[in-house]
């Protein structure tokens, strides 16, 4: 067998122990050096051709990248090594302590997602590159709850190769082939303050905005119409007008005022042809207004994914966990990888509703399917790839 890595609790201990946070607020932010070094180390240990890739602009955030056999298909396993940020206050344990209580292991990661990785180790280390046709990959990410930038440098790497790949994302051990997407943006109209007894003596932003707002409602109806997918419980895609703010004082004709909207696509619905018709629908509504109009992302942007539902991995999921594979409101990495070439599926143990909550656990319960479900996987994608 390959040489020892540290038993799974051992593993589960360390990866909440080391701070991973990312954030789009620098003053929560933190790097991920400590939890993927431990990563790449474990993974050494049993035999995989490991990698820290840098991710350009950050300090000290990596992507981990593990290989183990040989060959131009095979299976990914993947998901991310950070964390977004908590509220101590609310914790009723140290979320950088492994805290096992009434059948649930409790710390910041556990579900979302850290938690995914020691059960892949787990698994993995049940197989040696001998016994694999096709190479077994291993993928951590940085930033996937703030930039996505991680997954994005590997698209620019065009690494990892592999033909499958399963995201451990929390799903309840349910299998997931399609998810939305998102994009939120900020609408800024710039006019010209004035004294509120003359209205010529300005351009108010505010009533500029109040156009703004009937077209975004117009296009989220039609849009509604026009898109419809039923594997989703909230079948059409969703606009949500999510903050606004203008002005400083009522007797001031408002000078400036700013909207940011929430835009969740269904898959098929391309992120820059969406931008681009908010753009000349807004310009088109304001006409030959006297207000500046700016349109800004609030991040770049998450596409939505769809994988067919007659894929191998999609029917080997179903199959493993006697479940019908099913689609979700959040965002994953997932579109990242079939940019790569894979068909893609996510797969994981945690369960959404304690994802980004205080007291954060796992269900003891879920670990020992976890290890058996992703053991599976790796025997039919890369054991006996044929039978897949």
């Amino acid at each position: 067998m390959a040489h020892a890595a540290p038993t799974l609790m051992e593993m589960f201990a360390a990866v909440v122990a080391a701070p991973s946070v990312s954030s789009v607020s620098p003053q929560f932010d933190s790097g991920n050096r400590e939890v993927s070094e431990r990563l790449a180390n474990w993974l050494a240990d049993l035999g995989f051709r490991t990698e820290l890739m840098t991710i350009p602009g950050h300090v000290d955030k990596f992507n981990v990248v593990a290989a183990l056999g040989e060959g131009d298909g095979g299976l990914v396993l993947a998901g991310h090594s950070d964390t977004v940020p908590f509220d101590l206050e609310r914790w009723n344990s140290d979320p950088f302590t492994l805290t096992e209580r009434e059948g649930r292991l409790y710390g910041l990661g556990t579900c979302d997602m850290k938690g995914f990785f020691p059960l892949a180790i787990e698994a993995a280390r049940r197989f040696r590159a001998d016994d694999l046709r096709q190479p077994l990959t291993i993928v951590a990410t940085a930033d996937e709850e703030s930039s996505m930038d991680g997954a994005l440098e590997l698209v620019k790497q065009g690494r990892p190769q592999g033909r499958y790949a399963l995201i451990g994302e929390p799903t309840g051990l349910r299998p997931v082939r399609a998810h939305k997407g998102i994009i939120m943006e900020s609408i800024r109209l710039i006019g010209r303050a004035g004294h509120s007894s003359d209205p010529s003596l300005g351009v108010s932003a505010l009533e500029g905005m109040y156009q703004v707002l009937g077209e975004l409602l117009a296009w989220r109806e039609e849009m509604q119409g026009k898109h419809r997918n039923p594997l989703f419980a909230v079948p059409v895609p969703t606009l949500n007008l999510g903050h606004i703010h203008g002005g400083d004082n009522p007797n001031r004709i408002c000078g400036q005022c700013e909207l940011h909207i929430d835009l969740r696509p269904l898959p098929g619905m391309a992120l820059e042809e969406l931008r681009g018709e908010l753009e000349r629908r807004l310009r088109g509504r304001l006409g030959e207004s006297a207000l500046q109009l700016e349109i800004e992302p609030l991040f770049s942007g998450a596409p939505p994914m769809e994988t067919a539902a007659a894929s191998p991995i999609v029917r080997e999921s179903e199959a493993l966990t006697h479940q019908e594979a099913g689609a979700v409101a959040f965002c994953t990495e997932g579109p990242y990888f079939q940019q790569l070439g894979m068909e893609t599926v996510i797969l994981g143990p945690g369960d959404i509703d304690q994802a980004h909550q205080p007291d954060e656990y796992l269900e003891v319960a879920r670990i020992e399917p976890t290890v058996a479900l992703l053991e599976g996987m790796i025997r039919r994608f890369c054991v006996e790839p044929e039978a897949a």
